[in-house]
């Protein structure tokens, strides 16, 4: 009776993850694999007597649960920990901005065609701390450039959050040629 097949999100994480983790990018590959003895045994099931794991749809499911605020809550998250690996608030901090590709196959939602990779993709954008390496958001974006006016919001989001911690704290951002958007750059002038 499917209605009581119940998959703990621990072992929905850790199927996902083992999976990308052995190649299988694609959450179709959980159909099959969700019955392999040797995946079973690696995700913590007993090969023959075990529960399967979970299928491609609730992996699909869980994957597309989160919700746009939910996404923005978890960005502000990541910048929280990046702040609190701090003991104490720098005098000043420099960020890397840049985008990735990110090669997809199929029409996967988001995903577009970039003539400058000639390749469907998305392109999310990464910021580290390039005194300590450490990621201070990651946002995962369509595949088109972005326009100054979607980087001057991803920033101010991250200033933002940034200044709740460390209102001191004088903030330098680098990236390449297509983040000095005029929008991005009155930002950065304001900003001071």
């Amino acid at each position: 009776d499917p209605s009581r097949v119940v998959h703990p999100l621990a072992d929905i994480l850790r199927a996902r993850i083992l999976a990308i983790a052995c190649g299988y990018e694609d959450a179709d590959d959980l159909d099959h694999l969700r019955r392999d003895p040797g995946f079973k045994l690696a995700c913590g099931r007993l090969p023959d007597t075990g529960r399967d794991l979970c299928s491609q749809p609730t992996m699909s499911r869980w994957e597309n649960a989160p919700s746009l605020r939910e996404v923005i809550r978890l960005m502000r998250a990541m910048v929280d920990l990046y702040c609190a690996s701090y003991p104490k608030p720098p005098a000043a901090v420099t960020f890397d901005i840049d985008d990735t590709v990110d090669v997809v196959h199929g029409r996967q939602q988001l995903s577009l065609f970039n003539a400058h990779y000639d390749e469907r993709c998305f392109l999310p954008i990464h910021v580290y701390d390039t005194a300590t390496s450490r990621p201070v958001m990651v946002l995962l974006r369509p595949g088109k450039t972005p326009s100054g006016q979607e980087i001057r919001g991803y920033l101010r989001r991250l200033v933002r959050q940034i200044r709740r911690h460390w209102p001191g704290t004088h903030i330098t951002l680098r990236g390449d040629g297509h983040y000095g958007r005029p929008e991005v750059m009155a930002f950065c002038e304001a900003e001071g």
